[in-house]
């Protein structure tokens, strides 16, 4: 596959397609406790692990998403080659990973509407249901407007299951 490819998926899928798609770079969306290890073929530097529960309202005990977490994975999107895919994961390839994916595309595509890369996802994942204060972060950090907020709000929730599929965007976009 082309290195103008984000694959989106679960941990349980992360081995298997770092090797079968010869992903390069690796975003992982966990809390802290379950954290990964970089796996052995990706350069530890190509490895983001931002560490947050997924959850949208703080809760005590738990880390929300921060702008933080949301300007890191901008800044490493930005600094991919795109000579080898990326991956990006959460645990379940539902909302965090979602969110990150949608993010990603919104960085890489200023010119390309809000809407248009929602319902790119929401075409490739079924189940996608973007993490909403990931999103709200991105909107602000990115200048969109509150425009991502509502083009995610408009593809309202993905079907329900306990473990996405892994599923592929195209990195670039066209109008």
């Amino acid at each position: 596959m082309s290195g103008e490819t984000i694959y989106v998926g679960p941990l349980s899928a992360v081995a298997s397609t770092v090797q079968a798609s010869g992903v390069g770079f690796l975003v992982t969306l966990m809390n802290d406790q379950t954290m990964i290890e970089t796996p052995d073929s990706i350069d530890p530097r190509r490895h983001l692990r931002l560490a947050m529960n997924d959850i949208s309202e703080p809760q005590p005990g738990l880390v929300p998403p921060d702008d933080s977490h949301v300007q890191e994975l901008i800044d490493f999107v930005a600094g991919w080659n795109r000579q080898s895919p990326m991956l990006i994961h959460c645990w379940a390839g539902i909302s965090r990973s979602t969110a990150a994916a949608y993010i990603a595309l919104c960085a890489l595509n200023p010119g390309i509407d809000e809407q248009h890369i929602a319902q790119t996802l929401r075409a490739a994942s079924p189940t996608a249901t973007p993490n909403k204060r990931l999103v709200l972060l991105a909107d602000g950090l990115l200048t969109r407007n509150g425009r991502m907020t509502r083009a995610v709000e408009g593809i309202g929730r993905g079907e329900s299951t306990l473990e996405a599929p892994v599923f592929q965007l195209p990195a670039r976009m066209a109008v």
